[in-house]
């Protein structure tokens, strides 16, 4: 983590610690294994001048090891190359084969240390908890909905650089494809806090919230810790970490970090224990940030967190659960054809998007008023010189929907208002109808016609879509008055496709 001539006091939160419940399905991640990376961290500085620094050979060394874990697991990497301070730096990419190219979520540590020492906290810490998950996801074969992309940054302790050489290198349309980066930088620190960046700046202090889907991302990880009884505080987005370049990008971002230089309060110590009045980190920048300056319950804690943001945000349907597939209020035209199939019958009253008229007799038929907004889809919207005179006549009227994609994985819902209005010279063959049409064409819902006076009134229908998961589909409105004329109105509004 890069240092600040002054540190600011991180927010205070707590610590009780119950048994482990990891939620979903999510690995436990062994901290023996990540342990082990971070020995051999250790041993890779120690052969080259005690540390692991920008420019120095333990760095490249360093991208080494860890490409050749990954390049052995299945991932296909890359080694990114930038210049800093005349010497050469290196990011190192690696990409899990599989998942929405278009929906990158995108995991990632620096790897490089201070001169003066291993930097194993600072932030082999990060970088080796990374490392496991990354090697975890490759043992259990995972599949997963969104593409799922690990980053080790170089040159992170002389401002950012191999993050921001990275996220710069980029064009528009790749910044974009990336929908969340999760930033793991200091895990494992000896006097541990559990701090979550503050995505939602629910805590009001320092910078504002980040892009918008970063409070989603600090509400997975807390997720996490809820799940095993850990409180969890907020830590600014500062810009004292890799996380930077991406919200600077626009790309939501996230993450855990345990503390550094900056001092356990007794409130803090007494949620989380440790030692109150001690840095988070005695050994921050300096040559014993060791294999002995890491807190193995933090550490293990921590890359288990690391574990269930990846499994929950890659394997998550790529249309968040809750989430509206497709909305149509028709305050705007969006593409809605009338006979569609150049087959309706009707000689008057066929459907249209419009702002319509209220028509009575006896009771209301044709609505003046729409469920939100002005316009709705209607048969025949004017009034006329009589109740009659545009209502449907003659046969069938139909309108149809745009191509709709239906997301392959959920429970996907259709909702729409409606209503259908006729008097007493109606029959049972008049109706409303909708209809899904994809590979097949199913009627979803029918409200028929009756010989009694039925008064508008909108109402509510829900109807279940799973039969058509993954297809391209259109919604079909059909109003049918058959036989003679029998002063039938229809009005259909507010149309939505969930997803849950």
């Amino acid at each position: 983590m890069v240092a600040v001539l002054a540190a600011a006091s991180l927010p205070a939160t707590a610590d009780a610690a119950p048994a482990k419940i990891l939620l979903a399905a999510a690995p436990d991640i062994s901290v023996t294994n990540v342990k082990a990376h971070l020995t051999q961290l250790q041993s890779i500085a120690t052969a080259n001048g005690g540390n692991r620094a920008h420019g120095r050979p333990g760095y490249l060394a360093s991208v080494n090891y860890v490409k050749g874990q990954l390049d052995a697991a299945g991932y296909t990497t890359v080694v990114q190359s930038f210049t800093y301070n005349g010497a050469t730096g290196y990011n190192l990419i690696a990409d899990w084969p599989g998942g929405d190219a278009d929906n990158v979520v995108m995991v990632g540590a620096h790897l490089d240390s201070v001169t003066a020492g291993p930097g194993i906290n600072d932030n082999g810490s990060g970088s080796s908890a990374n490392l496991e998950v990354a090697l975890e996801v490759s043992r259990r074969s995972l599949s997963t909905t969104k593409h799922l992309r690990f980053g080790w940054w170089g040159a992170e302790e002389l401002g950012l650089r191999g993050s921001t050489a990275y996220v710069n290198s980029l064009p528009a349309a790749e910044k974009a494809k990336i929908k969340a980066y999760l930033n793991f930088d200091m895990v494992g620190s000896p006097n541990p806090g559990y701090f979550l960046y503050d995505g939602d700046n629910s805590d009001g202090v320092g910078s504002g919230p980040g892009p918008a889907g970063s409070a989603a991302l600090e509400q997975t990880l807390q997720d996490y810790f809820t799940s095993i009884g850990v409180p969890t505080e907020g830590t600014d987005f500062d810009g004292r970490s890799d996380y930077g370049p991406f919200i600077a990008a626009g790309i939501p971002a996230g993450g855990i970090f345990t503390g550094a230089e900056g001092r356990k309060t007794a409130a803090q110590a007494t949620k989380w224990g440790g030692t109150s009045g001690t840095a988070f980190d005695v050994c921050y920048h300096r040559a014993c940030d060791t294999t002995a300056n890491i807190d193995d319950t933090a550490l293990d804690r921590n890359s288990d967190a690391i574990a269930y943001a990846v499994w929950t945000l890659t394997t998550a349907p790529t249309t968040p659960p809750g989430s509206t597939v497709y909305s149509d209020t028709f305050e705007t035209a969006t593409g809605w054809t009338v006979n569609p199939s150049g087959t309706d019958t009707a000689t008057a009253g066929a459907f249209e998007r419009a702002d319509p008229a209220a028509t009575s007799s006896g009771v209301a038929l044709q609505l003046g008023t729409t469920v939100s907004g002005s316009f709705d889809l209607v048969t025949g919207a004017a009034a006329g010189s009589s109740a009659g005179t545009y209502d449907v006549d003659g046969g069938v009227t139909s309108i149809r929907s745009p191509a709709i994609t239906l997301p392959s994985t959920g429970t996907l819902t259709l909702t729409f208002s409606w209503y259908l209005a006729h008097l007493d010279n109606a029959t049972s063959a008049d109706y409303l109808r909708v209809r899904i049409v994809g590979s097949t064409t199913t009627t979803v819902f029918t409200q028929a016609g009756a010989a009694s006076n039925r008064a508008g009134a909108w109402a509510s229908a829900s109807v279940g879509l799973n039969a058509y998961a993954g297809q391209s589909v259109r919604i079909l409105v059909e109003a049918n008055d058959s036989g003679t004329a029998s002063l039938v109105e229809a009005g259909v509004d507010d149309v939505k496709i969930n997803q849950s």
